[in-house]
């Protein structure tokens, strides 16, 4: 009953908008007094935070975080729509494809959902729309294009994940390649659909000779380039997952400065964001851990899974309602308060079933993500909105069929797991 009360008032302060690591933390003292009293409690706060910050692996966080803004910073992203749209723009929906094209690329190389969509608006939305694009089909598609930096490596949220289940960072990681490819493509598929009903919601674009694509190209590659110093040593075994972050950040600096977008005022301003983002996270670790203790002292865990042990209900019930838990949460809650919440709690009942840590990472990544783009919170769809100058329900619209997309993926890779596992797998077999 004490558990219901402190989870249920966890949640009331999250909604209420209190900062999470700071509800996490309050609600996990008042467990452990309850449990022990304030002896209890300080004991835990003594040793609990500074081990759970005590990994290697999580200094990985804070330099992914500083490549990103360093790629912010270089301006690829504005080269990377205009390389795909010269490839593809001739066809109907060209520049369309071209926007799913270039947010899965900086997808590869940002690990940063809010921060892709807002610069897709800018470019892609703003592009398609003067060239007769409906106004749902150009910021619902650029809102979940930007959801693939949270499944393509690297990414900030599947490192998070990782630590947090304590699974390997790397494996985590690399998991999420093709389910984002997967996604990626569904976005396009779902985009064609919607030209049955109106063949002119996507019109053609702009033909480009071979020299001007091979222009676009040569300017785009550079990020060939950082993702093969990224994801390629992690996936080959050459590099831990903070030796390859500490490549892409050299690489990104490299690039800033060959592209000439280097400004001190910009680069301090890099580093101060990654300083508070990486702060936010890290309290988030800590809090998680104290509420960890309690859950623990209170054997939630074990009796869950225990009870789950004793149904009669199959697994892949289970998992389906398990999933459907992480959606709604996802319609009020941020990625990394649900995975500090949550996979404490629902990580030893899906091992119980016989599922893999890896694989659930993605599994719940790609649901929570779904909360990015559906109402009430849709942190990507107002970061779209207030870009292009919309309406957020012309967004939301716009984002609806593709949401659909993104759970028939989580659904196929809960009935065939080996969708999320065979790059981890080729990586354990050394390819």
């Amino acid at each position: 009953m004490l558990s219901l009360v402190i989870v249920v008032l966890l949640i009331a302060l999250i909604m209420l908008r209190v900062p999470v690591s700071v509800a996490i933390l309050g609600t996990a003292i008042l467990g452990l007094i309850a449990i022990g009293g304030p002896e209890t409690a300080i004991q835990v706060i003594e040793t609990s935070p500074f081990a759970a910050v005590r990994s290697n692996s999580l200094s990985a966080v804070p330099l992914f975080i500083l490549m990103a803004q360093l790629m912010l910073m270089s301006g690829l992203l504005d080269s990377l729509f205009d390389t795909a749209r010269a490839l593809v723009g001739r066809i109907r929906g060209g520049t369309a494809i071209a926007s799913v094209g270039a947010g899965t690329a900086f997808a590869a190389v940002s690990g940063s959902s809010t921060a892709a969509a807002a610069t897709l608006a800018q470019t892609s939305s703003k592009r398609m729309i003067d060239e007769g694009y409906a106004r749902e089909t150009a910021t619902g598609l650029v809102a979940v294009v930007g959801t693939l930096a949270a499944m393509i490596p690297p990414s900030i949220i599947l490192v998070f994940y990782a630590i947090t289940a304590e699974a390997p960072v790397g494996d985590v990681l690399v998991a999420g390649f093709f389910p984002g490819l997967l996604v990626a493509t569904s976005l396009i598929a779902v985009m064609y659909l919607g030209l049955l009903r109106n063949r002119d919601a996507a019109p053609r674009g702009k033909a480009y000779t071979v020299k001007e694509k091979m222009h676009y190209l040569l300017h785009a590659s550079p990020l060939i380039l950082i993702f093969a110093a990224v994801v390629g040593s992690i996936f080959l075994g050459i590099a831990t997952p903070t030796e390859a972050a500490t490549l892409g950040v050299l690489a990104a600096l490299v690039l800033v400065i060959a592209r000439r977008r280097w400004n001190t005022d910009k680069f301090t301003q890099c580093l101060m964001d990654t300083v508070k983002t990486t702060g936010m996270i890290f309290a988030i670790i800590m809090s998680a851990h104290v509420l960890g203790h309690f859950l623990t002292e209170t054997r939630v865990t074990p009796r869950l899974v225990n009870a789950i042990g004793e149904s009669a209900w199959p697994p892949l019930l289970i998992m389906v309602l398990i999933g459907a838990v992480y959606v709604v949460l996802g319609f009020f809650m941020d990625q990394i308060a649900i995975i500090a919440l949550t996979v404490p709690v629902t990580l030893p009942i899906i091992e119980a079933l016989g599922y893999d840590a890896v694989w659930f990472g993605i599994f719940i990544v790609l649901l929570a993500e779904t909360g990015m783009v559906t109402p009430p919170m849709g942190l990507n769809v107002f970061v779209v909105a207030k870009a292009v100058r919309v309406n957020p329900m012309v967004v939301f619209r716009g984002a609806f069929p593709h949401v659909l997309a993104m759970l028939t993926i989580a659904g196929i890779t809960l009935l065939w797991p080996e969708v999320v596992m065979r790059v981890p797998d080729l990586m354990k077999s050394g390819g």
